[in-house]
């Protein structure tokens, strides 16, 4: 459960995070991060942008090729090389 949003029934002191009380159904509760700070999860801060602009520089990212395409063009090629040198001794 995380901090941020772990409460205490203050009729049962029990800890949840349901909008009433699992045990008793109470909904008189405090937040249990007014007591006990939680740190920053982040190891640096967001930039100040919009959400529209980080789906545009994630849509502007160029698409890594998986490392299958590049063996296979190299496969290509020598199986190209391949061929040639085979057709080039096969007319001598």
């Amino acid at each position: 459960m995380q901090l941020r949003v772990a409460r205490l029934c203050l009729d049962c002191e029990e800890i949840h995070a349901a909008r009433t009380c699992p045990r008793c159904t109470s909904e008189t509760f405090a937040l249990i991060s007014r007591w006990v700070p939680a740190p920053e999860r982040r190891e640096r801060p967001r930039p100040d942008t919009t959400e529209a602009d980080t789906y545009r520089a994630l849509l502007n990212e160029p698409a890594e090729k998986p490392p299958s395409h590049r063996w296979l063009k190299s496969g290509a090629m020598l199986a190209t090389i391949g061929l040639g040198g085979w057709l080039l001794r096969r007319r001598r």
